[in-house]
């Protein structure tokens, strides 16, 4: 060990209390957040808990001797890793707004509710996500575009606005974890260390499996979960109304066509949406002519045409569309977006990272997990620690790119030193931290879900069949042995035996 590489002599090693002392109190101070505020805990009391877990493992590592200048070195760490989550999250903001403005939103959900009946509203919801991800590799572009119209398509109908969340969730994350288009499924393959197609087919074998059973239940749910609350008769009042306040044509999906085409020509995500929202807000001003004029007269715009259309975009892009129809579930549709609808999600992300960042850089987590793998002696007993380690860190750390990146570095020696090949942990630390991700509401991948579909993660949660099957599966193969790949060097000493 190099003289750079030794610890300085005053940081002391944590104990297995420091590290637990954060977790507890991260434990107490969401669960008395959820119980005094329920789901509005996420509107700020949850955010302020967290912060209170920062200052409290930020005096451990004082405590330790680290210095508060290393403190907050982790700190600007944490915020630089999510820069890009931030501008995705004021991109995403606004392109909802200038969606509804143009007409985007609407026409996806009129022509959807002529295409979907509820019976199979949930598991065609599942397929369209699924498609569309693997096809532009992101789960979550997948959501805040075609998934924002799928939940307006369910609001209208009247069915399940959480089970139609947990449907596009169950899709987006199939597509987006056997894409080679997608950051995470590269970033995956790329710190296990094993080629990137080889690491995609070593995931079908639980993510399809996992979401055939998916789709079981959302047809299921289809058939047997609660009734529509609208008949035909207001679905027709909603579809006539849409149809007085917006030109239904196909060109206002343009949009969802250049954001489409961006994507697929691996453009940064930030800037692909916040140019589809800036195309549609130009095309809302020509197309849907009335709409424009209606929102400068509610806003109080300027007289002059030109000047007042560009005063509606930009606060649409701002704070977000409003709409007065006089019917509360188109009002409720159309009444979103705006980058300032994303501002406690950023706050909520900002403060769970640093807490994870801290965490880490403090050598709290890594004082958790040695005696873990030590504990782990066989197989199966080795991917219910990583599992535990992966879903683990989206709760504590709050992201999923800690969750994915520190079991996929700490578990790489402990998998070729018992003859593992690389692609079973690949897909278990996919399985393990991608896939969990959207179902905690204090992380970044929680918090954009629930932000984007208007739908709590803890509502929606638990109808994600194919977020929890898909980890539940890869754990069940370590334990049974199927679809284990030994290293060649212990398949020979198998093979000489």
């Amino acid at each position: 060990m190099t003289e750079e590489q030794e610890p300085a002599p005053d940081i002391r090693r944590p104990s297995m209390a420091d590290a637990l002392i954060p977790l507890v109190a991260l434990t107490i101070l969401i669960a008395g957040s959820l119980a005094l505020f329920g789901l509005d805990a996420l509107d700020g009391p949850i955010q302020v808990g967290l912060l209170v877990c920062c200052a409290i493992a930020a005096l451990i590592g004082l405590r330790n001797g680290h210095s508060w200048s290393a403190v907050q070195a982790a700190g600007q760490g944490a915020l630089t890793s999510i820069t890009s989550a931030i501008f995705i999250l004021l991109a995403v903001g606004a392109l909802i707004g200038t969606w509804n403005l143009s007409g985007t939103i609407p026409t996806l959900v009129y022509y959807g509710m002529h295409v979907l009946s509820p019976a199979v509203f949930y598991v065609a919801t599942a397929v369209i996500c699924g498609v569309v991800a693997l096809s532009i590799g992101s789960s979550w572009t997948t959501a805040a575009t075609v998934g924002v119209g799928l939940i307006g398509i369910a609001a209208v109908l009247g069915v399940s606005p959480a089970i139609t969340a947990g449907a596009v969730i169950s899709g987006a994350y199939l597509g987006d974890k056997t894409s080679p288009l997608s950051e995470t499924t590269i970033l995956t393959s790329q710190m296990v260390g094993v080629d990137l197609y080889t690491h995609i087919r070593s995931q079908i074998w639980t993510s399809v499996p996992a979401f055939l059973l998916a789709a079981v239940g959302f047809t299921v749910a289809g058939f047997v979960g609660p009734a529509p609350t609208h008949d035909a008769a207001y679905q027709d009042i909603e579809l006539t109304k849409l149809g007085d306040i917006f030109w239904i044509t196909p060109l206002n999906l343009l949009p969802l066509v250049l954001l489409a085409f961006l994507s697929i020509r691996k453009a940064p995500a930030s800037l692909a949406l916040l140019g589809s929202a800036i195309f549609a807000g130009i095309q809302a001003t020509i197309l849907q002519r009335d709409v424009v004029n209606g929102f400068i007269h509610e806003i109080g715009g300027h007289a002059n045409p030109i000047v007042g259309s560009i005063q509606a975009v930009w606060k649409t892009m701002a704070n977000g569309f409003q709409m007065n129809s006089g019917i509360a579930d188109i009002d409720r549709l159309l009444s979103r977006g705006g980058m300032d609808s994303m501002l406690l999600t950023i706050w909520l992300i900002i403060a769970a990272v640093t807490f994870g960042a801290l965490l880490e850089q403090l050598g709290l987590i890594d004082r958790l997990i040695t005696p873990m793998i030590e504990r782990a002696r066989t197989r199966g007993r080795l991917y219910l620690t990583v599992f535990g380690f992966g879903f683990g860190l989206n709760v504590v750390a709050g992201d999923q790119y800690i969750a994915l990146v520190l079991p996929s570095r700490m578990f790489r020696a402990e998998f070729a030193a018992r003859g593992l090949a690389p692609q079973n942990l690949s897909r278990l630390a996919a399985d393990s931290a991608t896939v969990t991700s959207p179902l905690v509401p204090w992380n970044s991948c929680g918090a954009f879900m629930g932000a984007v579909l208007g739908v709590p993660t803890l509502s929606y949660a638990v109808f994600a069949f194919f977020n929890w099957l898909s980890p539940l599966l890869s754990v069940l193969y370590g334990f049974t042995g199927f679809k284990i790949v030994p290293t060649q060097r212990a398949a020979d000493t198998e093979g000489a035996v």
